[in-house]
């Protein structure tokens, strides 16, 4: 049995800035509930992954983002 692990792809290309006004791209990375999705789900790097989630706080701050979705 080989022993060999599969390089993961970043779904975000490193380097590549995360907006808080990119509310596509954020909804991506969080759940139906609102919350923010791990980074083993997501896939992204610690350093994405940060960046990702304050992009995030300040989408809401702003009212761009809800801070929890209402129950349908």
């Amino acid at each position: 049995m080989p022993n060999y692990y599969r390089k993961r792809v970043s779904p975000i290309k490193p380097g590549e800035p995360i907006d808080y006004k990119d509310v596509e791209l954020l909804k991506k990375y969080i759940t139906e509930r609102g919350k923010i999705l791990p980074r083993r789900i997501t896939g992204l790097t610690s350093k994405q992954q940060r960046d990702l989630t304050k992009s995030i706080k300040r989408a809401r701050l702003v009212a761009l983002l809800p801070y929890v979705n209402k129950e349908s």
